[in-house]
């Protein structure tokens, strides 16, 4: 990633390591927060490996923010689906 180069280098562990990987936050990947969209993806090793658990919990769970499922929130919408597993349980069936 060219923005990468004006910043000390901060990103070159990041593109040693996802190549392929094309997000607009780098830092997000590995946060320890599972993170939708272009993060969940084989390039980005599934968010650095912070999807793992979730897509195995949730394989058809397809939702922005995966963060939220089990949070202890019922955020509604596409996250109360029986896909997402109610939630995670934060919301009643």
């Amino acid at each position: 990633m060219v923005e990468c180069d004006f910043d000390g280098g901060d990103c070159l562990e990041f593109n040693a390591l996802y190549p392929d990987c094309a997000v607009q936050i780098p830092s997000d990947i590995g946060d320890g927060l599972c993170h939708g969209g272009f993060y969940n993806t084989i390039e980005c090793d599934f968010d650095g490996g912070d999807c793992t658990d979730f897509n195995a919990k949730y394989p058809d769970c397809l939702v922005e923010y995966p963060y939220y499922i089990g949070d202890g929130e019922c955020d509604g919408g596409n996250y109360n689906t029986e896909k997402c597993g109610f939630d995670g349980g934060d919301c009643p069936q």
